[in-house]
């Protein structure tokens, strides 16, 4: 499939698919005119791209994680470096949610009439 189609398919854009590209992660194949032709096999490649993406890996850390899944084989190195990222992510959920209690008690306090906040009424008079 072409690139418009993968982006289609995929829900990413193609500027986005060319910075894969620029970056190793997603491989091409090019036709004697010079179009990018994906297998099928690349639209998973995308959204797992993405999810990683998400989780807040850097480009150069899906791209040493990459060909361990792609040959469905973990090493210590890649295990190691899989179980970094995921501590970090887990110190990333704890700053969140103690951020996320911290306005929750905001909202509670100026919700509250000891609070001396005053409401804006935003409805037309």
């Amino acid at each position: 499939m072409r690139i418009g189609e993968l982006a289609t398919k995929t829900g990413v854009s193609v500027r986005a698919l060319r910075y894969y590209e620029e970056q190793a992660l997603l491989i091409p194949v090019r036709s004697s005119g010079g179009q990018r032709h994906y297998p099928d096999s690349a639209i998973d490649r995308v959204h797992l791209i993405q999810m990683l993406y998400a989780a807040g890996l850097s480009s150069r850390t899906i791209l040493d994680l990459l060909p361990c899944v792609d040959a469905k084989v973990n090493t210590p190195q890649s295990r190691a470096l899989i179980r970094a990222e995921r501590g970090r992510i887990d110190q990333q959920i704890t700053r969140l949610t103690q951020a996320r209690d911290r306005l929750d008690a905001v909202i509670a306090f100026s919700e509250s009439p000891a609070s001396g906040c005053t409401r804006m009424d935003t409805t037309p008079q």
